[in-house]
């Protein structure tokens, strides 16, 4: 079966994995993000990306951050684990990552790394039509043919500024281009740049709050933003509408259960082409955030925000 997402696995560059409800996990993309927001916390999103069209990307990331103090100092780490499957490509990975905060201002600033491993698996099946007009994978030269699999080093670098109603960060993923040494080409992952920020508004009533926030992406060939803007009430339910240029519009709905366990869910409606064969994108999202503090409630709220 030919797919088209093959170009994916032999071109220079290979965009990470979306996600809509990015505002929930900047820790996700950004390493000095882990722990800012003062509470362990716990976050599960799995993506089906363009449901009905075979072999379409499937992504779940699971991340978990906290804060820590070691020496007197202020600081964060996190574990990320993914896994990304597209067409016969399967992408997983798992990174540490650590953020060293500084007071600044009326907020803290954190800078942070993290490291890990990200292993790559080819598992092509072909159906060659018959006639001379088709040229067989054993052809061309860079076809794969059979399975193969790669691990490689992978990390990436950021800064994140937290403040009371507002935070900001930019961040650098695959910051050492890791190349995956196959039998048929060397693809690699290019640096991918984030730029992200957030505000809460309150509003007349104060039940209500306003919540935009941007995600700008680039990989230095293609340029992407979105734009989201969240509507809570009583800090406890949500929803709202974001904008991705040239791809979608996303509406957004959740809620948090009494016990502290956020429920979130996400439908991307396609303004391309592709919209034709597919009935749009969904993403679920599961978080908990708690602290480890004897008299205090698991509920207590460290920041206005949803880091």
């Amino acid at each position: 079966m030919v797919l088209p997402f093959v170009v994916l696995t032999v071109v220079p560059a290979q965009q990470d994995p979306l996600s809509s409800h990015y505002m929930f996990s900047v820790p996700v993309f950004n390493p000095a993000a882990a722990g800012a927001g003062g509470m362990i916390c716990a976050t599960a999103v799995n993506r089906q990306q363009w449901l009905g069209l075979e072999g379409a990307p499937s992504t779940t990331t699971f991340n978990v951050n906290s804060p820590l103090r070691i020496f007197g100092t202020q600081s964060g780490i996190g574990i990320k684990i993914r896994s990304d499957k597209v067409g016969f490509d399967n992408d997983t990975g798992i990174d540490l990552s650590y953020a060293y905060f500084i007071n600044l201002g009326t907020g803290r600033l954190g800078i942070g790394l993290s490291a890990g491993v990200l292993n790559k698996t080819l598992s092509p099946s072909w159906v060659i039509p018959s006639g001379d007009v088709y040229v067989p994978p054993s052809g061309d030269p860079l076809i794969p043919e059979s399975k193969e699999s790669y691990v490689a080093f992978d990390a990436a670098a950021g800064i994140f500024y937290n403040a009371d109603r507002y935070y900001a960060g930019l961040s650098v993923t695959h910051i050492n281009q890791p190349v995956m040494k196959f039998s048929k080409g060397n693809p690699y992952l290019s640096r991918h740049y984030y730029l992200t920020g957030g505000y809460n508004l309150v509003l007349a009533n104060p039940a209500y709050e306003l919540q935009p926030s941007v995600l700008l992406f680039s990989d230095g060939r293609i340029f992407q933003f979105t734009i989201n803007s969240l509507v809570t009430y009583n800090k406890k339910a949500w929803g709202g509408v974001s904008y991705r240029s040239g791809d979608a519009i996303t509406g957004m709905a959740g809620i948090e259960l009494y016990n502290g366990i956020k429920l979130g869910y996400a439908y991307d409606f396609s303004m391309t082409d592709i919209r034709k064969n597919t009935s749009g994108s969904h993403e679920f999202m599961v978080k908990y955030c708690f602290e480890i503090s004897a008299g205090r409630s698991p509920m207590k709220y460290k920041s206005v925000r949803f880091l």
